[in-house]
């Protein structure tokens, strides 16, 4: 009975999640269509009255290969067993697959208030979508997905497609009317080491033995319970805001001080205070808006906080990198006074509220500031962390070596690509210099993968971010960035320069149109064949040293250099032979060439360029509007 009732289940033809209603398959290019159903079972394959058809072996497999198709949509496909699938709304476009952590998973939902346009405009039914969850697996390639599905762009579809991806598919397809598909697979804070497969790492034999020790579970077990037993032991909660209820209306607030928001409270009389604060002011809102619902928009927050109106939790984020958007719901506002109250828990670093950002509540056309000066009061102060002697760093799935891309890159190798877009790299910034050699090897992976030696891969690298140093400094997002440029000793490859897109405060930067324009660029020089299209900004060629100056060549110039902002160029630094960075007089002398000199340096050596974490405000540009990279000549 047992057999009988699992071999109708098992005889069942059963397609992978990329093969499903709405996708775009890559034009041009012959067709893989696959799949399983029972061993030894016939699957037939039937495309514009064509049918092919193929036996699946013992494992149950199967693959039909199709001729390569014209540009199109609108198709329809069945793929016959046992039992039938029809595939609707199929397109013949091309396909690009959009990878990398938090910047690249980043959506539409999330930058929505900058690009309300944008997103009401989205009706592109032939920019689709295939967004992929979070997936790890330690032991060795998948074969699909638990869950995913094409969806294509319209207002409400849109929200959900990665904002980079967005933008870069929208502008190919406004330029070639070309379906376009974007398998977008990327985690928030994962290292490049997890994207490369096991195969790639050939001349990696430290990396080749962490892979071979993840597969024995029993060693994966000790080291995650080993993690956890040397974890810190997070502070049990004596918050005295809890107990007394601060949040409440009932609550007379006593012992309060004043705060000014935005801010960190290390900045403001709490000396690393690591603990849970809380806030409140009362504020009078217009009479419109009683009875309505309102937004509220509280900037960030590090790290997590609990938001309060007049008694009601409205909301609350577990982290500090998302924005905070709440809604006040319809009735909670009243005539008078109204009181906001915020809890706030910090671990570590600096706890409060992320200047530069928006802190407002809104409703129509009217807005009531949110900044100026609150009330806080400590609710608890967390002592210091109890870590165990054996220090253990913490076993993270998604982390590991080949780990993601077993699960979240392998079971795409049968789609055809028409290039790659890379954006990842923070997570490796405090380790930068083994990213020269993992970024060629990630390349190198994904052509040897696809058989495709000049598949396209087009990287983005690190915008500017953090505080602006005003001397010259060392700098690892300098190092990482340089380490992303190694991508450019491979063929048809690019490299997208974000230095002035990033904001310093914000490791997530909301510009995401600008990058995708960018990425676009290079994606139809070196895809599409427009070779008269500047993608690159300047690159250095060459230096000469006459006497106490410094001449630097540059390609990709366009119709020349120049200052975008008309002033003296900005974060060129220079050295002799001692090393020792000051800043330097920068000249533009030619249609592709700079003077540098300095009066402190006699015999100048070295060179550097925007070789800090946060060059703010850089203005060295081609006349295409396209910045240069960080670049330095004192390479060890």
């Amino acid at each position: 009975m047992l057999i009988s009732l699992s071999s109708p289940v098992f005889a069942q033809v059963r397609l992978p999640k990329l093969v499903s209603d709405n996708m775009v398959l890559q034009r041009d290019q012959p067709i893989t269509i696959w799949g399983w159903a029972a061993p030894k079972e016939k699957v037939t394959v039937t495309f514009k009255n064509k049918s092919k058809g193929a036996v699946t072996g013992a494992d149950g497999k199967w693959a039909i290969t199709l001729p390569a198709q014209p540009v199109g949509t609108g198709f329809e496909m069945l793929v016959k067993g046992k039992n039938e699938i029809r595939i609707h709304n199929i397109a013949f476009g091309d396909v690009w697959l959009c990878n990398g952590q938090s910047n690249m998973v980043i959506n539409m939902e999330r930058v929505k208030e900058r690009y309300p346009d944008d997103i009401a405009s989205a009706n592109y039914p032939d920019i689709r979508n295939f967004f992929i969850p979070t997936l790890t697996n330690l032991n060795g390639p998948q074969e699909d997905f638990p869950n995913a599905e094409w969806k294509a762009a319209n207002p409400k579809e849109v929200l959900g497609f990665g904002a980079v991806s967005y933008f870069f598919a929208r502008d190919i397809y406004d330029r070639y009317k070309v379906p376009i598909g974007i398998i977008n697979s990327s985690v928030g804070g994962t290292p490049i080491e997890a994207w490369i497969s096991a195969e790639g790492y050939k001349d990696f034999a430290e990396i080749q033995n962490i892979i071979s020790k993840n597969k024995d579970t029993a060693y994966v077990h000790i080291r995650k319970q080993s993690a956890v037993n040397s974890a810190p032991k997070q502070p049990e909660s004596t918050d005295q805001g809890r107990k007394e209820h601060w949040e409440s209306e009932a609550y007379q607030p006593k012992g309060w001080r004043n705060f000014n928001i935005p801010g960190y409270w290390e900045d403001q009389g709490l000396k690393d205070l690591d603990g849970v604060v809380w806030f409140r002011r009362e504020f009078e809102v217009p009479e419109s808006w009683i009875g309505k619902s309102v937004k509220l928009y509280m900037g960030r927050i590090v790290d997590a906080d609990e938001m309060f109106v007049n008694g009601k939790k409205i909301g609350n984020v577990t982290y500090q990198y998302p924005p905070r958007r709440y809604e006040v719901p319809a009735g909670l506002l009243k005539p008078g006074k109204n009181t906001f109250v915020i809890r706030v828990t910090n671990s570590a670093g600096k706890g409060g509220f992320v200047p530069d950002k928006p802190y407002f509540m809104t409703y129509s056309d009217q807005q009531v500031d949110l900044k100026g000066t609150w009330e806080y009061k400590v609710g608890q102060v967390f002592g210091p962390m109890q870590v165990s002697e054996n220090k253990q760093t913490a076993f993270v799935a998604q982390n590991q070596p080949a780990a993601l891309f077993n699960a979240m890159i392998a079971p795409v190798l049968p789609m055809k690509l028409k290039g790659c877009l890379w954006y990842q790299g923070e997570t490796n910034v405090g380790d930068p210099k083994p990213y020269n050699a993992l970024l060629p090897a990630l390349i190198n992976d994904r052509r040897r993968l696809w058989n495709n030696q000049n598949l396209p891969f087009l990287v983005v690298q690190l915008p500017n971010f953090q505080d602006i140093d005003f001397a010259p400094a060392e700098s690892n997002m300098a190092l990482l960035r340089e380490a992303q440029n190694q991508a450019l000793t491979l063929k048809n490859t690019a490299v997208t320069v974000t230095l002035d897109l990033g904001e310093w405060n914000d490791i997530h930067p909301l510009n995401k149109k600008d990058i995708g324009k960018r990425l676009a660029l290079s994606a139809r020089n070196l895809a599409y064949g427009e070779k008269n299209v500047v993608y690159s900004g300047p690159t250095l060629k060459t230096q000469s040293i006459t006497g106490n100056k410094i001449i630097l060549t540059f390609d990709n110039v366009a119709d020349g250099i120049k200052s975008i902002d008309s002033e003296a160029l900005r974060w060129f630094s220079i050295a002799g032979n001692d090393k020792k960075f000051v800043w330097a007089d920068a000249k533009i002398v030619g249609k592709d060439q700079i003077e540098l000199s300095s009066e402190l340096v006699e015999t100048p050596k070295y060179i550097r360029y925007a070789w800090q974490d946060n060059p703010a405000g850089i203005n060295f540009y081609n006349s295409a509007g396209l910045p240069a990279s960080p670049f330095r000549t004192d390479i060890d």
